[in-house]
């Protein structure tokens, strides 16, 4: 069956008939104290790493700027684009889910930076990270669905450069600030809330027109180069861990071990990521904070299936799922789970009675 992605399409009516919408989601068990001590917030690790994420781009920045323009400025503008155009990714989700830091104004302060260097609206996109996680890869109901079946491998690279990304943040920032919403992103945001979302994409216009002023005024493209231009060629790092999130795998099912991947990282890939590569067990307990999934992951991991050892595995068991998907919408990698595991519950819709999942790989 062809999959109609809108939330305000067939296949967002039929996810609300079947059951799919707002379901009850599978869970491993943990004991209720043992729960509360993984989702003990703490300041003391946010702030160490926000330090050290903004430290190094004032540095690269900085040496971006003196070095400017030679060539020699463009390695640091390449370290500074990452951490702007990709750890900023990171750091707009945890702080939207206020885990990140203790103390709530300051989950605030970095979520407002981290949305604008993204360039998503930070009301827009709390109310969609929160349909995301109600409805995850749910056909017509969840907004953010990154690899869509069949997949378009042309988007999907040029994205590896922001270009869409970057591209649909600025069309949806002039049409909020022009006092308009998008039809579908008024399925989701409360009517209090929508006045919001103007007020903030007509301050980011205001900045935006500050940095081309400032560009034009000196009559050189380095404003962009700390504002904007980041967002596009430092993407490519948050585009390669966020397909790995849940791409090839199952969707309309209520497990979150049928459709996300738990990746290992390196360190630096995980510093840049906040640990999001342990996805099954963030959309599993959300409100554990990215410095408690490791823990969370050595706690669980006898009911979840196995992680894929390395980001080039991740692109080994999806690639191809992608490929074969061009010809059969249908088709995905099924997530084998282990002999401990507890299996799949068989009345979700999507499964066989045995617990298989409906046109898994074979």
């Amino acid at each position: 069956m062809h999959r109609n992605y809108s939330l305000l399409g067939p296949d967002a009516a039929r996810a609300v008939e079947t059951g799919l919408a707002a379901a009850e989601w599978y869970h491993t068990d943990i004991p209720r104290k043992e729960m509360k001590a993984l989702m003990q917030r703490a300041d003391q690790p946010a702030i160490r790493d926000t330090a050290r994420l903004f430290g190094c781009m004032i540095v690269f920045a900085g040496l971006g700027v003196v070095l400017w323009p030679s060539w020699w400025s463009a390695t640091f503008w390449l370290a500074y684009g990452v951490l702007y155009g990709s750890a900023m990714d990171s750091r707009w989700h945890e702080c939207g889910h206020g885990t990140a830091f203790k103390t709530g104004w300051m989950n605030d302060v970095v979520y407002q930076v981290a949305s604008f260097c993204m360039i998503r609206n930070p009301v827009t996109w709390r109310w969609s990270h929160a349909r995301h996680h109600t409805d995850t890869i749910i056909v017509g109901r969840d907004p953010e669905i990154a690899l869509m079946r069949p997949p378009v491998f042309f988007k999907l690279i040029a994205n590896f450069v922001g270009i869409f990304g970057a591209w649909d943040g600025l069309v949806l920032m002039v049409k909020n600030a022009s006092g308009r919403l998008d039809p579908e992103e008024a399925t989701f945001i409360p009517k209090s809330e929508q006045p919001k979302v103007i007020r903030v994409a007509r301050i980011w216009v205001g900045i935006y027109a500050a940095t081309a002023a400032l560009a034009l005024w000196t009559g050189s493209i380095l404003p962009f180069m700390v504002i904007g231009l980041p967002r596009l060629y430092g993407a490519w790092h948050h585009v390669m861990t966020g397909i790995l999130q849940h791409g090839g795998l199952a969707d309309n099912v209520i497990d979150h071990r049928l459709n996300s991947r738990t990746v290992y990282m390196n360190p630096v890939s995980r510093f840049i990521y906040w640990n999001m590569n342990y996805h099954v067990e963030h959309h599993m307990f959300p409100m554990v904070p990215y410095h408690r999934l490791p823990a969370l992951h050595d706690r669980i991991k006898h009911d979840l299936p196995a992680p894929c050892p390395s980001i080039a595995a991740g692109f080994r068991e999806m690639w191809p799922a992608l490929r074969r998907q061009l010809a059969n919408e249908d088709y995905f990698v099924q997530r084998i789970l282990p002999p401990s595991a507890r299996p799949y519950r068989t009345e979700f819709h999507g499964l066989h009675l045995d617990g298989r999942p409906v046109a898994a790989a074979e």
